[in-house]
């Protein structure tokens, strides 16, 4: 969940560390260092620090011309947020940062004797000391004895004392990606966007693998010693992509990408006017005959899943489950060899949704991977993978991963229909028509913007705020109330408008906020009226529908009309409003909205 960056090449290290762990901000963090071999001796100088990488900066040397070291960007999980608990960490020859947890680090202390030896309270250290145990000289030897004994999930990078101008690396689960720049040197980092500047090919370090870097060239070795050929990739993005542009922060530049996302995921699916995966190399024969469908998901993606289900279920009849992944293995699952299972990531690499993946494939060879990074984990593990293009997403608030999520399971929804004959193909055409336009729609909810701005200095002093929807708004508001919380730290739920006079409408007092979404025809007149049940009670009503004007004024305080579209289509009209209002409310309340406190961009430990 932190941030992990190797150098080693013919440039001065410290600034490509430093500004690589800056490009990582956005994955979470409370704390940073570097550590570099001093004017590239045997010696290694440690530098952290509580606090940003600004911080880090102060504290760092103007004139350094170390050619090699590592960085790291910690979010906490063993121990406090202190000056010692910060990575690198240090012991004997030995330094390394780390991502991922330990399990086992209290029998290691015991087995190795660390008691009153450790400087920290991290699991970090621990492992540190271990490799610093098995070392005699050779670092692979070293690294190879150590994770023998580790129980848990890590990505290590390595420096040994005696080995100057070397960056060691091996993970099991959390992701560490590598590139080689024939003019610059090697790199390493959690994510490419630390190195993107430096070359456009990268490679994912497999598990369990020991990787080597020097300035010129980097090897990779099994635990057998056996040399592998690292398989690279091709960024389809640049360096500029994960730049600002002129906006004030990501989330409402990634808001304002969604359009473009939208089209990349969906055009070249569409061929003939239907829905086509064969440049996936995802055959037909993986939808025929499927029973039921299981998707497994966390956070912004569950949510996305929640969507998906309610078209597909409603369109096509089929019986479709969306799993909390972080629950999915400690129950029983009813998956069988006819169950399609569907894993959504942004990330590729969301530990709680890889472990479901793992335990799914032991039930189906149906597995199908919706994610947005090339080469991660869950794509390489499932039998099936349909990348999304939203490209970068540097917020932490999901948005543009979101929308082309739902876009992808519209369309693999689309296509069921078709095999199964439960669709005729003029209806899957005019469908594809519309869903066409999508873009288009959105762009005219970006243009307004500035209104709801204005309408999110209403929100940014309410201590509780609810969402209201039924339907497909309801999955929509579940969304909503996420992305509010979340970045502006105000108390967000959503409930189906229908169960208000179950209970929750207790919770409804004078003024409080209620985001009501009125989108779906077929119940707007039910929402209409569960609307005026809050509204009674004094709930200060923003109500969002496709309605042009609305002729009772005492039904809402401020009305927001959304673009004419069909009715399945309004979730991502609908989500663009619910974004722009959470960004501008936690703006509003002058909080940075790409980096939420306590949170992390990709959740790699359970």
């Amino acid at each position: 969940m932190c941030g992990i960056i190797g150098y080693t090449g013919r440039m001065a290290a410290q600034n490509i560390l430093l500004d690589g762990l800056q490009r990582l901000e956005y994955r979470g963090y409370d704390s940073a260092g570097i550590a570099f071999f001093k004017e590239n001796t045997g010696h290694i100088s440690v530098r952290k620090t509580a606090g940003k990488v600004m911080d880090l900066r102060a504290i760092c040397d103007d004139e350094n011309l170390s050619v090699c070291g590592i960085g790291h960007s910690r979010w906490a999980t063993h121990g406090g947020v202190t000056n010692a608990n910060a990575h690198p960490h240090k012991v004997g020859d030995v330094v390394l940062v780390h991502n991922g947890i330990i399990e086992n680090y209290h029998h290691l202390i015991e087995k190795y004797h660390l008691m009153g030896q450790l400087k920290s309270e991290t699991d970090t250290e621990v492992a540190c000391a271990v490799i610093n145990a098995n070392y005699n000289g050779n670092p692979e030897e070293a690294i190879k004895k150590a994770v023998s004994e580790l129980k848990g999930s890590f990505a290590f990078c390595i420096m040994f004392s005696n080995h100057p101008g070397e960056v060691y690396a091996i993970r099991n689960v959390s992701p560490l990606v590598a590139t080689y720049a024939p003019q610059n040197g090697s790199f390493l980092a959690s994510d490419l966007t630390a190195f993107i500047e430096y070359s456009n090919k990268y490679f994912v370090l497999p598990e369990y693998h020991i990787l080597k870097m020097t300035k010129d060239g980097i090897t990779l070795n099994d635990l057998d010693g056996k040399t592998v050929e690292p398989e690279y990739m091709t960024v389809d993005w640049d360096v500029s992509t994960a730049e600002k542009n002129g906006y004030n922060h990501f989330m409402i530049k990634e808001i304002h990408e969604q359009p473009d996302a939208f089209e990349r995921t969906v055009g070249p699916r569409i061929k003939d006017g239907m829905p086509d995966f064969s440049d996936d190399n995802i055959p037909d024969s993986l939808f025929e005959g499927i029973k039921d469908i299981t998707v497994i998901a966390c956070g912004t993606a569950m949510y996305a899943g929640m969507v998906g289900r309610t078209l597909i279920q409603n369109k096509i009849g089929l019986p479709v489950k969306v799993e909390i992944a972080s629950e999915f293995r400690y129950e029983r699952p009813t998956i069988t060899k006819d169950t399609l299972v569907i894993v959504i990531s942004q990330s590729g690499e969301t530990i709680d949704t890889l472990e479901a993946l793992r335990l799914a494939k032991s039930r189906t060879d149906r597995t199908l991977a919706v994610v947005n990074v090339k080469g991660s984990t869950i794509a390489r593990e499932s039998h099936y993978v349909m990348y999304t293009h939203a490209g970068p997403e540097i917020a932490v608030a999901s948005t543009k991963a979101y929308t082309v999520q739902v876009a992808a399971l519209y369309l693999i929804g689309a296509r069921i229909g078709v095999l199964s004959g439960e669709i005729e193909n003029d209806a899957v055409r005019e469908f594809i028509a519309k869903f066409r336009q999508v873009p288009e729609h959105i762009k005219s909810v970006l243009q307004m913007e500035d209104t709801i701005r204005m309408y999110a200095n209403r929100m940014t002093n309410a201590k509780d705020t609810f969402f209201i929807g039924r339907a497909l708004d309801y999955t929509l508001s579940m969304e909503g109330a996420l992305k509010l919380k979340e970045i502006s730290y105000i108390h967000a739920e959503a409930y189906a408008a229908g169960e208000l006079k179950h209970g929750t409408i207790a919770l409804i007092s004078e003024g409080v906020p209620v985001i009501a979404i009125a989108t779906q025809s077929n119940v707007y007149s039910k929402v209409i009226s569960n609307i005026r049940e809050v509204k009674a009670r004094g709930a200060y009503v923003i109500l969002v529908s496709k309605d042009q004007e609305i002729e009772d004024n005492t039904v809402c305080d401020i009305h927001i009309p959304l673009p004419d579209i069909d009715d399945e289509l309004t979730v991502f009209e609908s989500v663009v409003v619910l974004q722009i209002l959470a960004y501008y409310t936690s703006v509003g309340k002058d909080i940075n909205p790409d980096q939420p406190r306590n949170l992390a961009k990709s959740v790699t430990v359970e």
